[in-house]
């Protein structure tokens, strides 16, 4: 099973990853979270305006009060972010920005 601390921008992250966060936000299982977890929030901040300043705890109780397709959309949506935005640190951090020419 992949674990949220080893989440790779070069690849996207998996849905066992996001629902693993979102279940340890449900039950607070946990306050400290990896740096993996960390991103995950963070995207699940972008995609629900609801959530966005929310206390790790309120976006527990958020989340536990979803139903079941409305808790599968939101994880596809973390996931197509957090996708997205690693396609583009990739192609940012490789080099290539920075060797263009303005036109």
């Amino acid at each position: 099973m992949p674990r949220t601390d080893n989440i790779d921008a070069s690849e996207p992250v998996s849905e066992m990853a996001i629902v693993d966060t979102f279940t340890k936000l449900i039950f607070g299982q946990d306050s400290h979270y990896s740096a993996g977890e960390l991103l995950i929030i963070e995207a699940l901040r972008l995609v629900d305006a609801t959530v966005a300043v929310d206390s790790y705890e309120d976006m527990g109780h958020h989340l536990r009060t979803m139903g079941v397709e409305e808790m599968i959309q939101l994880v596809s949506r973390v996931r197509t972010r957090m996708s997205l935005d690693a396609r583009y640190l990739a192609r940012e951090t490789d080099g290539s920005v920075l060797n263009r020419r303005a036109h």
